[in-house]
């Protein structure tokens, strides 16, 4: 790879929107108990993330996800949000010299400054805040940089890209906990959510939104990317798109195995009501025997260019979803690979500005619009609605 791209990937810096390296680790943990937690500090095949494949690619600042699976129950899912923040504060501990909490743009900076990984909390899912503005708050000083407003299932007060979409969009609770979340300075995530929602949380949110890992519906056809209408109210709004390289959103063969997954996932939770264990197991023997298509530099060099025609160069980011999925397939393998996308980039006229707005730059202009926002917010009381008061009827979270 290109030494010098790295360096610039590395000064910008690259920040990636969204690593599920945490709960890789506690599916690894629960499979063996017993064993150390796997030192990702050298080598780690059984993972796409490791440090010196982040130092490879370039990285210097990165959201890591703690996703807990979006039909536990409300208490449950709360519970194991925090035993995921819990795991991230120790990854942090456990390895100083790479890795650095971050919660600011200048935070990032200093990391990077400094020779470290700016690391940040994403936190995927509305499900894990339980319906309660209380508990958001309580992530909010734990150091949450992002909530997802959902996972895959539809919630009390919020509609899943691939869920009933119960309430045509946000409740009025829904819109609370956005408003809420910009008094906190927490960005707003609308990778997972309905297209009415990601609509509504740009309209009623006060900061620019983010979508954390998505990409451009136009060029793959699946419910969780972003149309073209939506880009624009983006690009209007300065919120950015981090461009994601997941194989079933990014081609037109991936969009259609998403489906055939999606038909799959329904038929086994009909077949096995209740048993979440049965479904991840059958689920993960049919993703063995289907293995999606690869997704090269260049499909993901299609997206940047379809989001930047439609909503500006300022509305571009990068949000890989290492070792959220199975495979990425052949070329985009692992965390340190991202210097080849951006290698295609400049194939394709970008700038050194460009690759470094897109690296970075444009995720550093949102986090401090975030927290200008909150600046001016911060003499709002907390908000101490509840979901009953502001929503008569709330339907429970489909499972």
């Amino acid at each position: 790879m290109d030494d010098a791209l790295v360096e610039l990937l590395r000064a910008a810096p690259l920040i990636d929107g969204h690593n599920d390296l945490l709960w890789a680790l506690r599916e690894a943990h629960l499979e063996s108990p017993t064993d150390p937690d796997p030192d990702v500090s050298i080598d780690a095949p059984a993972f796409m993330t490791d440090f010196p494949r982040l130092r490879a690619g370039g990285v210097g600042g990165q959201f890591w996800s703690v996703y807990v699976p979006s039909d536990l129950a409300g208490h449950e899912a709360v519970t194991q949000t925090l035993e995921q923040i819990d795991a991230f504060y120790r990854l942090v501990a456990r390895y100083p010299d790479d890795l650095e909490h971050a919660r600011s743009a200048a935070d990032v900076e200093r990391a990077r400054d400094a020779g470290r990984i700016a690391s940040m909390i994403g936190v995927e899912g509305g499900q894990s805040i339980g319906n309660s503005l209380g508990a958001l708050r309580m992530l909010g000083r734990l150091g949450a940089s992002y909530m997802t407003l959902t996972h895959n299932d539809d919630l009390a007060w919020a509609d899943s890209a691939t869920g009933a979409h119960t309430h045509g969009g946000l409740t009025r609770f829904g819109e609370e906990v956005v408003r809420e979340m910009n008094r906190l300075g927490v960005l707003v995530d609308c990778s997972h959510v309905s297209d009415d929602v990601m609509r509504q949380a740009i309209d009623v949110s006060e900061a620019p939104v983010v979508f954390s890992h998505s990409g451009a519906r136009a060029l793959a056809d699946v419910p969780r990317n972003v149309p073209d209408d939506v880009l624009e109210l983006l690009g209007r709004g300065g919120g950015v798109v981090m461009a994601t390289f997941v194989p079933w959103f990014v081609t037109s063969e991936g969009a259609e195995q998403n489906r055939a997954w999606w038909a799959e996932f329904h038929r086994l939770r009909a077949a096995h009501p209740g048993d979440r264990d049965a479904v991840t197991r059958d689920m993960e023997a049919w993703e063995r025997d289907h293995p999606p298509p690869s997704v090269t530099a260049a499909d993901v060099a299609d997206h940047i260019d379809h989001i930047r025609a439609v909503a500006g160069i300022e509305s571009i980011g990068i949000g890989g979803d290492y070792d959220g999925v199975p495979t990425m397939g052949d070329e985009l393998v692992d965390v340190s690979t991202y210097p080849l996308v951006f290698e295609e980039l400049r194939s394709r006229g970008y700038s050194a500005d460009d690759l470094r707005a897109v690296a970075g730059g444009n995720v550093l202009r949102l986090m401090r619009a975030a927290g200008s926002v909150a600046e001016r917010l911060r003499s709002r009381p907390p908000s101490t609605a509840s979901i009953g008061s502001l929503d008569d009827e709330p339907t429970p979270a489909s499972s």
